[in-house]
């Protein structure tokens, strides 16, 4: 018993810490996920989970194949939420948000 105890305590530890991780990735973008979910029509949970494996470049201003790849994983994520979800909708959505304004595309 004293072993399963010590089980579900270090699990939701680590959970914890995965949540801190996830939120702290996005506090340093400052993007308002609720706001961004809302108008991808998805929960914001959904959103910051999809994002989670996002790697945001620290300068702002990723390559083409940066961006290119961290789109290949946010983009179908989102969709097996909300299939009407385009690239053009999240890059639009992603821009209205994004703290220093408009990506530039390559």
């Amino acid at each position: 018993m004293r072993h399963l105890t010590y089980a579900a305590i270090f699990l939701l530890g680590a959970l914890s810490l995965a949540s801190v991780a996830t939120s702290q990735t996005l506090e340093r973008g400052k993007r308002p996920t609720d706001k961004i979910a809302a108008d991808l029509n998805i929960p914001e949970t959904v959103f910051v989970e999809c994002f989670s494996d996002v790697m945001p470049d620290r300068n702002h201003n990723p390559s083409g194949a940066k961006q290119r790849a961290n789109k290949a994983i946010l983009l179908p994520c989102l969709q097996a939420e909300n299939p009407e979800i385009t690239n053009r909708l999240l890059d639009e959505v992603m821009d209205r948000y994004r703290p220093e304004g408009p990506m530039r595309r390559s």
